[in-house]
C-alpha cells in the first residue's frame, strides 16, 4: 500500500478544500437564518439528530473509549454549536462569529502546554498577542448587533472547540467521520435538555418544529449533512492524501467566506475596524500556522 502524501495540491482537490471552507464559512448566513424558526439549542439538537442518524446504523463506532466520545460530543454539540447558535441569536454578527470563533486555534495551544507539557514558543506568544488586539477592536465597537456578552459566548464556544480538538487528539489515528459522527449522539441529551428547560419546555420545541418552513429544515439538513457529513469526510480525505501542512491553511479563509457571506446575504456592515480586526486576527492565525516554516526558509538562506 501506498502511503506517499503529495505536497502539490491538484487542481480538483484544491476546488474540494475551497468548497469544504466555503461550506464552513457561508454556514454562519445559514444558522443566523435558521434561527428566526428554531431556538438555538433546539436547533443544534436538530443538526445532531440527523448526523447521528441514520448513519449510526452504517458506520461502525470508532474503535475509542466512550468516555472520549462523550467528551468529544458535549464539549463540540453543547460547548461549541450550542453556545454558538446562542451568541448568533441576536447577542453578535454571524460574520464577527465567524472570526472570534477562530480563538479555538490558542486555546487549543494552550492545552497542549497544560496536558502535553507543550512549551509556549516566542511565536506563538505574538501570533497570540496579535490575534487578542484583534478581538480587543472587536470588544470596542459593542453595539445592539454586537454585545459583550455575545463576544464572550462565541469565545467560549472557541474554548470548547479546543476542548474537543484537544479530546481528538487523545483519541489518536481515527477515522473522523465514524468519530464525529458517534460523538453526535452525546450531543443530543444535554441539547434537549438545554432546550426544555430553558425554550419554553416540550409544547414550545414540540411547536417550533411543526411550524418551522422548509427553508428553516433545509438549514438544519445543511448543518448535518453539509457540515458534518460532507465537511468532516472530505477533509479527513484530503488529509489522507496530503501532509497536514499542506492542507491546514485552508480554514484561515472560513471567516473570510464567513464575513464576506454574511455581508453579501444578510446586509452586514463592512466598516474599517472589522476589516482591521479581521486582519489582526488572521495575521495572528498565519504567524501561527507558518512561522516555523519560514524560520526554515530564512536559516537555509543564511548559509
Amino acid at each position: 500500500m501506498n502511503s506517499y502524501k503529495s505536497n502539490q495540491l491538484p487542481l480538483s482537490h484544491l476546488l474540494l478544500a475551497l468548497a469544504i471552507v466555503a461550506v464552513w464559512g457561508t454556514n454562519f448566513v445559514v444558522i443566523k437564518l435558521s434561527l428566526d424558526a428554531f431556538p438555538p439549542f433546539l436547533f443544534a439538537a436538530l443538526r445532531y439528530t440527523f448526523a447521528f442518524l441514520p448513519l449510526a446504523f452504517f458506520i461502525p463506532r470508532p474503535k475509542v473509549s466512550w468516555l472520549n466520545l462523550c467528551a468529544y460530543g458535549v464539549a463540540i454539540g453543547v460547548g461549541q454549536f450550542g453556545i454558538l447558535f446562542f451568541a448568533i441569536d441576536g447577542r453578535i454578527s454571524p460574520g464577527l462569529a465567524s472570526l472570534v470563533v477562530q480563538t479555538q486555534v490558542f486555546f487549543t495551544i494552550g492545552f497542549a502546554m497544560f496536558f502535553a507539557k507543550e512549551r509556549l514558543k516566542l511565536y506563538q506568544a505574538v501570533a497570540v498577542s496579535v490575534s487578542m488586539t484583534g478581538l480587543g477592536v472587536i470588544a470596542l465597537h459593542t453595539d445592539a448587533n454586537t454585545t459583550f456578552l455575545g463576544i464572550a459566548l462565541v469565545v467560549i464556544a472557541g474554548l470548547s472547540w479546543g476542548i474537543g480538538n484537544t479530546v481528538s487528539r487523545r483519541a489518536g489515528s481515527i477515522n473522523m467521520l465514524s468519530y464525529v459522527v458517534w460523538a453526535s449522539g452525546f450531543s443530543l441529551p444535554p441539547l434537549f435538555l438545554i432546550s426544555w428547560i430553558f425554550e419554553g419546555g416540550w409544547e414550545q420545541m414540540s411547536s417550533s418544529i411543526s411550524s418551522a418552513p422548509m427553508s428553516a429544515w433545509a438549514g438544519v439538513f445543511w448543518q448535518s449533512w453539509g457540515n458534518t457529513v460532507f465537511g468532516y469526510a472530505a477533509w479527513a480525505w484530503l488529509l489522507s492524501k496530503h501532509p497536514a501542512a499542506v492542507v491546514a491553511p485552508a480554514p484561515l479563509l472560513v471567516p473570510i467566506f464567513g464575513m464576506g457571506a454574511s455581508a453579501y446575504f444578510l446586509s452586514e456592515p463592512l466598516p474599517l475596524w472589522k476589516m482591521v480586526a479581521a486582519g489582526l486576527v488572521i495575521t495572528g492565525l498565519i504567524v501561527n500556522l507558518f512561522w516555523p516554516n519560514l524560520e526554515k526558509y530564512f536559516r537555509k538562506l543564511s548559509r
